[in-house]
């Protein structure tokens, strides 16, 4: 049996690893001992046990409770308490998630202590080194041992960087070995969606049902901490709503609603709370905004797991962003990037609803099944370490 240290500490993460934690449960318990760490670099209880509940995740095994700080600050303090549960537990490898701080705290401190790293949603790239989360993920490709990597343009992006498929083993940070295995969060959305279906209420609560609505989800900085861009953008969803007859949902988390409400102009925050067809909702949980997702005409959004989940279920896509790592959703024609330029954002909007129903959604992200093929990966190449 392998003993595997998995790192959790943002949303995205929490989602990630339920996928494998749940193939682990399932299928692999006798070959694999999951340790689950918790850094606690989201410490909402909206933002975490929520989806530990949701996901069916186990309830973790450390939690490090480091909360918020600069960059630095959260990134050193987590090292801190991984360095000391990898001396702990001495697993046979780390499994990071994704693109955040604690994905390259946990990559340096298990690197300076030899233990091989496992990155899964390795080879996505923005190219854009402004955006942490590029710093994050480059970082910790060039650390890890095995790296999984979802998408065909995932894999062109780490030949540019001199990693090479034909590796043999065994496999170091030296001598990685690149494996196209498919989107776990794909995993993920095909049994959620289900449980969705089942459980979730929203639709009812916002009587949404059989409506025709688009769904904006928006948490960055550069779009929400300025009032004027908040403004200006909440401006554009008001127009959207009265020129395109439709209702514009917006789950709003509390920090963005506090900056909405004290700073934007009074001019927009009366156009906004005027007009029935644009709707302010409190943040939802993982299983809500599936449920949101999948009934919604289009999503606007600046999240990279929720333009992806657009995709799965089929919907356009309103990107605001500068760049997408996710070029292939760009390359299909199913989404459009605008950065939050309000004049973008309404002119995309109009083209992709246009053309909606014309639209063809490829299986870029694999077959559902990526879970289970990286458990295998990881029991053929650790468990003969020992």
């Amino acid at each position: 049996m392998i003993k595997v240290l998995t790192v959790v500490g943002a949303r995205p993460q929490f989602i990630k690893a339920a996928a494998i934690s749940r193939a682990i449960r399932q299928e692999y318990s006798s070959r694999i001992n999951e340790v689950l760490l918790h850094t606690g670099q989201h410490y909402d209880p909206e933002m975490n046990q929520v989806f530990f509940e949701e996901l069916g995740l186990p309830q973790e095994d450390y939690n490090l409770n480091v909360g918020s700080g600069t960059h630095a600050v959260q990134t050193a303090a987590i090292m801190v308490g991984i360095e000391e549960i990898l001396l702990k537990e001495k697993p046979d490898c780390l499994l990071l998630y994704g693109d955040t701080n604690s994905t390259l705290a946990g990559a340096v401190a298990a690197s300076k202590l030899h233990i091989p790293i496992v990155h899964v949603e390795g080879g996505v790239r923005s190219y854009n080194k402004g955006m942490p989360e590029e710093v994050n993920r480059v970082m910790c490709d060039h650390l890890s041992t095995l790296i999984f990597v979802p998408t065909k343009s995932g894999m062109e992006s780490l030949r540019h960087e001199g990693f090479k498929e034909l590796n043999q083993p065994p496999f170091t940070p030296d001598n990685p070995k690149v494996y196209h295995c498919g989107d776990i969060m794909y995993d993920n959305s095909l049994l959620l969606a289900e449980v969705a279906k089942r459980k979730s209420t929203i639709l009812d609560l916002h009587n949404l049902r059989n409506k025709k609505f688009a769904l904006v989800t928006m948490h960055r900085p550069e779009n929400v901490d300025d009032r004027e861009t908040l403004g200006n953008l909440f401006r554009t969803f008001n127009d959207i709503s009265i020129e395109e007859k439709i209702e514009v949902i917006v789950p709003l988390h509390p920090r963005t609603k506090k900056v909405f409400d004290e700073s934007v102009s009074n001019e927009i925050k009366d156009k906004v709370r005027s007009n029935p067809l644009l709707k302010i909702i409190p943040p939802v949980s993982f299983l809500d905004i599936t449920a949101l997702e999948m009934e919604a005409e289009i999503v606007l959004t600046d999240s990279g797991g929720v333009q992806k989940e657009a995709y799965y279920f089929k919907k356009p896509c309103v990107i605001m962003m500068k760049k997408t790592a996710w070029v292939e959703l760009e390359q299909s024609g199913t989404a459009v990037v605008t950065s939050n330029q309000p004049e973008k954002i309404r002119t995309a909007f109009k083209s992709l609803m246009a053309k909606k129903n014309k639209m063809t959604f490829p299986e870029i992200f694999g077959d559902g099944k990526a879970s289970a093929f990286i458990c295998e990966r990881m029991i053929e190449n650790f468990s003969t370490t020992k």
